[in-house]
């Protein structure tokens, strides 16, 4: 019999949260953002659902080959863009979409029309508008443009950014508003479409955003852009992965006794403790603390003690119940039907959900559930 731990996959709540994207974002181009491999769910496992929105943005030409091996035949947007000038040759014969953050990428453009001058391109070029990554200073703005217009290789330009607090409370000079303001500034006199909102943007800020191409990443994995601020259940979010697992040992310890690597956690009273086939080694963070949620037979306790490579602890004195082959959620939904959100187990690690979904391992097998 294989370990009883597993990831599963939840179709229905990926098209779910697609719709919510769409809902809040009404007159709009919705994108998926898929890089990462789908944030750890699958390219393949996600595009049957993903197939309804209206383009993917990812970023390496590896996922993008694997999507138009899946079918696909619409846009695809590279959000880093083109590493080398031969990449664009590969962009042509996969018809893809990149941004241009660069200048060293619009010489790649000027030296691939030389030698290709019969392909065009759709490009998005990208303000830094103030998250100081990638992109384009804004007083060098309009005339990279007009460069870029220039070029006879290039059908299209869209202007890009990318807001750095759409999911907090900063706003002024070091906000959204500010970042936006600059955008609307110096590209309202240039003619192009604007991709400008990520999913905290989407869900907060859409009703005074013009965004005429949105790019709804982490909302549509059910995961809050804005946790703690809010949680998925205020935006009416499903999660769409569960790590599952069970009870593979029990244990009655006394008062005065320690539990796991390093003795952090000592028992106060006599306690029934579960051990959990999931451990590091699955993708369960190492320095998740005592207290962190878990679900076992669809009730919430917590974990006690180190988590360690292929094991942890969890309080069963709420679930007196529960025996050895009980069910335990480790995040997402039980099949008793009771939701643990990821943001609230990232919490127990100090990270965000985005790392949790990334981070499980390959030995964790993955089943689909429609």
């Amino acid at each position: 019999m294989p370990r009883p731990i597993r990831a599963v996959v939840h179709l229905d709540a990926l098209q779910h949260n697609l719709n919510i994207a769409k809902a809040s974002a009404p007159n709009t181009e919705v994108f998926a953002v898929v890089k990462a491999n789908a944030y750890g769910h699958g390219i393949e496992r996600v595009y049957p659902v993903f197939q309804s929105a209206d383009g993917f943005a990812l970023l390496d030409l590896a996922e993008a080959e694997r999507l138009r091996a899946l079918g696909w035949k619409g846009k695809i947007i590279l959000l880093e863009g083109v590493f080398t000038a031969e990449d664009l040759e590969i962009c042509a014969n996969l018809n893809l979409c990149f941004s241009l953050h660069s200048q060293h990428q619009i010489e790649w453009l000027e030296q691939f029309q030389q030698i290709n001058p019969d392909t065009k391109f759709d490009v998005y070029l990208k303000l830094n508008s103030g998250m100081n990554r990638l992109g384009f200073q804004a007083y060098e703005y309009a005339d990279i443009f007009k460069q870029v217009q220039a070029l006879e290789n290039v059908r299209s330009i869209t202007h890009m950014t990318h807001f750095s607090d759409a999911d907090g409370q900063r706003f002024g000079q070091e906000g959204i508003d500010y970042q936006y303001s600059l955008f609307k500034k110096i590209t309202q006199p240039l003619a192009g479409q604007t991709s400008v909102s990520n999913s905290a943007a989407i869900l907060r800020h859409h009703s005074h955003i013009q965004s005429d191409i949105v790019r709804s990443g982490i909302m549509l994995y059910g995961s809050s852009p804005d946790y703690p601020t809010h949680s998925i259940q205020d935006w009416n979010l499903k999660p769409s992965m569960s790590l599952r697992s069970e009870i593979i040992a029990i244990q009655d310890i006394q008062a005065g006794q320690s539990v796991g690597y390093g003795s952090n956690f000592v028992a106060e009273q006599v306690m029934r403790i579960g051990v959990v086939a999931c451990g590091y080694a699955d993708g369960y963070q190492r320095i998740s603390q005592t207290g962190t949620p878990v679900l076992v037979d669809g009730i919430r306790t917590e974990t006690i003690g180190r988590v360690s490579m292929d094991m942890l602890t969890v309080d069963l004195t709420a679930v007196p119940q529960a025996k050895v082959g009980s069910e335990v959620v480790l995040c997402g939904k039980s099949s008793h039907g009771t939701v643990l959100p990821i943001d609230e187990v990232a919490a127990g690690s100090g990270t965000v959900g985005y790392e949790l979904m990334c981070g499980i391992t390959a030995r964790v097998p993955v089943q689909v559930e429609s």
